[in-house]
Order: structure tokens, then C-alpha cells, then sequence
């Protein structure tokens, strides 16, 4: 597996993972940049996790993950800056398709929602999971296309 650049951003519910996985990630060589939070104290989870999905998607990273409590408020607030593709995981087998079929390039995590193994797991194979292309590259493509006239 090549070495990414991934930036990793988490609201107060997901900063014991966040701290878990920045320390997983960089044992296997990849460069991570922490966008906070730097700490359990209760934060509002945009502030974080906006700078760190705008970071991807202006390509200063090759990667990102995000975390919470459930991390559905994660992946909405990363959804919405262009050219994000943020999976909700909550399985090995979600994580694989959120690459093989979306391409997501980035990956949110609810730390309340499963155990540091899982997680773990979910982000290696979300890491090592290649996008299948095909028929899958032109709904990609019409994420982002205006839509039709009706």
C-alpha cells in the first residue's frame, strides 16, 4: 500500500478514537494531519471537520476521516463541500463498497457505534480497498453534474 496523505478531524465524541487511529495510521507510514479536536471537551463538530474536508478536496490530502459520536453529523457536514464523497462505516463490508463503488475519499466513523477493533479494521480496508471504476465512474461523475432540465 502506498503512503497517503490523510487529515483526520473529530468532535469531542470521537477524540479517543481519533487519537487511536491518527497513532494506527502513522504506524503504517501514512503523513497524518490532525484538525483537532485536541481534547473531550464539548466542541460543535463543524468547526472540525468543514477545515478538514475542504483540505481533500482542494487535493492538499490524498484522504480523509472524520469522527463523532454516531458520525452521521460528520459525514453531512463533510457531504457538503464539493467534491467530498464521505462514507458513513459501520462495517468492514460498508467501508469496501464506499470505495469499490463511490470512491469515497473520505470516511466517517461513530466512536459510540462499534469497538476500536472495528474501527480499525474499517479503516484498513477502507485504506487498502481500490476504486472499481466502470459503471461506477459515471455515477460518480453525476454526483457532481448540474442537474437535467425537467
Amino acid at each position: 500500500m502506498q503512503h497517503l496523505k490523510i487529515a483526520i478531524a473529530s468532535d469531542h465524541a470521537g477524540f479517543q478514537y481519533k487519537e487511536k487511529i491518527r497513532e494506527f495510521l502513522a504506524g503504517l507510514g501514512h503523513h497524518v494531519e490532525d484538525f483537532g479536536t485536541d481534547s473531550e471537551a464539548a466542541v460543535d463538530y463543524p468547526l472540525f471537520i468543514r477545515p478538514a474536508a475542504e483540505a481533500v478536496a482542494r487535493g492538499e490530502f490524498d484522504r480523509g476521516i472524520v469522527l463523532g459520536g454516531s458520525g452521521n453529523g460528520e459525514a453531512i457536514v463533510a457531504n457538503r463541500v464539493k467534491g467530498i464523497r464521505c462514507a458513513l462505516c459501520w462495517n468492514v463490508d460498508s467501508a469496501r463498497l464506499g470505495r469499490q463503488h463511490n470512491n469515497a475519499n473520505l470516511l466517517s466513523l461513530g466512536q459510540r457505534m462499534m469497538s476500536l477493533d472495528t474501527a480499525l479494521q474499517i479503516v484498513r480496508v477502507w485504506l487498502e480497498t481500490p476504486f472499481e471504476g466502470g459503471r461506477h465512474a459515471r455515477r460518480i461523475e453525476l454526483i457532481d453534474a448540474p442537474p437535467p432540465p425537467r
